[in-house]
């Protein structure tokens, strides 16, 4: 293989280079197929072949100057076309559009409104047509989304973006009092609509996780720090049903009946879960985890539905609670 051949082989790809040919074209400078080629970093034979591409599958009225010895338009292109889009990828940039829900009230809202509009701006009128049909027939229905206080996201993500130590009033769950933190911010993640702060507790010398909607007046100071490289939010829930963590490890395995295996199957419930179902319609959801506290609630949720099977402690708390509901009502 020739030296010219492995310089084209390792360069940016087709379509890069077609839209810097369209660039050099649009500026009205008769750029030639050597001196595209020369800066392209492939040779003036490669790139004759994307002028014929961009010809044949775009349609770009190019034509070549024998005066000026250079490539032009013969008329005006206002943008480099972008290729047509699949069904597939039609879905996924509406699945992407209805998602933007869970963000409104956050700063990142406006950004990603803008960049899909950008994105559809680039359509033609028939995918944009097909866009639209497609996207009456496809909605997303956030469940209870909180309320994101804006100003607080603000400086939130600039702690992040910048590293800085940031403090803040928190509220632990059903406390009255409010105590100031003060943390190295690591991640941000919005989790089954609610938003949470990953840190480094300074004053506890601990990770801790904070809920944004009992966090108040954060102020991002002046002080930096180092965020560790080995943090990984994926690593640091792995043991968590949601976001709540623990330091016991626990193998989770909850009964369904007919009803609530035909509503928990073909959902991954967690990284480590296993379904087995059984001839009769029920089935067994095995999963290892590090706390109990969320896990209950969810069994909970199912009412007769699910039944606990192991471990012990878990069926203790499931009963006990069940029984305290059940007081209440009789």
């Amino acid at each position: 293989m020739s030296k010219a051949a492995l310089r084209e082989r390792y360069t940016r790809p087709p379509s890069d280079r077609m839209r810097r040919i369209h660039d050099w074209i649009s500026s009205g400078k008769y750029p030639n197929a050597v001196t595209m080629g020369m800066d392209l970093e492939v040779t003036a034979r490669t790139v004759k072949r994307d002028i014929e591409f961009m010809r044949g599958r775009y349609g770009l009225p190019i034509a070549y100057d024998e005066e000026r010895y250079g490539y032009f338009y013969t008329r005006k292109v206002d943008r480099f076309p972008v290729a047509a889009m699949t069904e597939a990828e039609m879905f996924a940039l509406l699945v992407a559009d209805k998602a933007i829900a869970q963000y409104h009230g956050t700063p990142f809202q406006k950004p990603l409104r803008m960049a899909f509009r950008k994105l559809t701006g680039q359509l033609d009128g028939r995918e944009r047509y097909s866009l639209e049909n497609l996207g009456l027939a496809l909605s997303f229905r956030p469940f209870a989304p909180e309320d994101a206080d804006l100003q607080n996201f603000r400086v939130i993500t600039r702690a992040l973006r910048e590293r800085r130590v940031l403090e803040f009033d928190y509220r632990k769950l059903g406390a009255v009092n409010w105590e100031r933190r003060h943390v190295h911010p690591y991640h941000l993640a919005c989790i089954d609509n609610h938003w949470y702060l990953f840190a480094h507790d300074l004053d506890r010398g601990a990770m801790r996780t904070f809920v944004l909607t009992r966090l108040a007046r954060p102020v991002a100071t002046s002080e930096r720090f180092a965020k560790p490289k080995t943090f990984d939010p994926d690593k640091y829930l792995s043991g968590s049903f949601t976001v709540m963590k623990g330091e016991e490890q626990h193998e989770v395995v909850i009964e369904f009946d007919a009803w609530g295996t035909d509503l928990v199957r073909g959902r991954q419930w967690h990284s480590s879960q296993v379904l087995v179902e059984t001839a009769s319609g029920r089935s067994r959801l095995t999963m290892r985890l590090n706390s109990l506290e969320e896990i209950e609630r969810w069994v909970l949720n199912w009412g007769v539905h699910a039944r606990v099977i192991g471990p012990a402690a878990l069926r203790e708390r499931v009963a006990k609670t069940a029984a305290a509901v059940a007081g209440m009502y009789s």
